[in-house]
């Protein structure tokens, strides 16, 4: 009869997420934490609050958007125009990307963020009202030819 040449059992591989991307993640309906999840799982108790998150239905697109009241991300269901922050109550409004234009500010040259149709855009960092928008352009397109 051979002996064995490992006297001792080999140890368990540690767990690796799976590279077919059978995680996802959500934001913690309590505390806010980000929580990774397994595919399938339809709730999620947070290790942190062990507040109870449901987790949307399979296919549902994400998406995310810092609120403007108090800072904290916020998940919601693409396609949204508006979404309440649980934190403080502020009523965001959602943009897509195709939805939005970016111009610096006048003053302090901070990259800025505005709807498509707005006609300024205010700094929240100087408070500098920066002119957007079709008449801005015009200007713009006038010294440009």
């Amino acid at each position: 009869m051979p002996v064995p040449l490992a006297p001792y059992p080999t140890p368990p591989a540690p767990y690796t997420a799976p590279a077919n991307g059978a995680q996802s993640q959500l934001v913690c309906s309590g505390c806010r934490n980000l929580l990774l999840y397994p595919v399938g799982a339809t709730s999620v108790c947070c290790a942190v609050c062990n507040a109870v998150t449901a987790v949307p239905p399979p296919g549902t697109e994400m998406a995310q958007l810092v609120c403007g009241g108090c800072h904290t991300l916020l998940m919601y269901i693409r396609g949204a125009t508006s979404v309440q922050c649980s934190c403080c109550h502020t009523v965001n409004l959602a943009l897509e990307a195709n939805q939005v234009a970016h111009v610096n500010c006048g003053n302090c040259r901070m990259l800025l963020m505005y709807q498509y149709g707005a006609r300024s855009v205010k700094c929240a960092v100087c408070n500098f009202v920066t002119s957007v928008g079709a008449s801005a352009s015009t200007t713009e397109q006038k010294f440009h030819n």
